[in-house]
């Protein structure tokens, strides 16, 4: 399966459907933008895994969630700053034939992940 990912919105006790997110691959202090994305209305990734099995490397990576923009789009009035913009995880894969989830529990104050099945 690869890597994948799903956000839910604590707030509203939804799917974040609609938050952009942007990969990265990382190496030392540099990343590297792989792609774009926007999650659907279950909070995934529409076209399925990040990275198929075939296609994952072992190595570092970087998910950022852009959370105050989605919760803008909800009519979340938010300070200006946000408490939380982007959030970034940085995680790495050491055995690329196993499958990494990296799901992110969200508000505008607080943020969880893990490594999920």
């Amino acid at each position: 399966m690869g890597l994948s990912t799903h956000v839910l919105d604590t707030m509203h006790g939804t799917p974040a459907a609609g938050m952009a997110v942007a990969l990265y691959t990382t190496q030392g202090g540099q990343a590297t933008l792989v792609r774009r994305l926007t999650l659907d209305a279950d909070g995934r990734n529409p076209d399925g895994p990040l990275y198929g099995n075939e296609e994952l490397k072992a190595g570092t990576y970087r998910l950022v969630f852009d959370v105050a923009g989605y919760f803008r789009s909800r009519g979340v009035e938010l300070p200006d700053p946000p408490f939380l913009d982007q959030v970034a995880i940085d995680f790495g894969i050491a055995r690329s034939q196993e499958h990494y989830h990296v799901p992110l529990l969200v508000s505008p104050w607080s943020y969880s992940t893990y490594r999920g099945s």
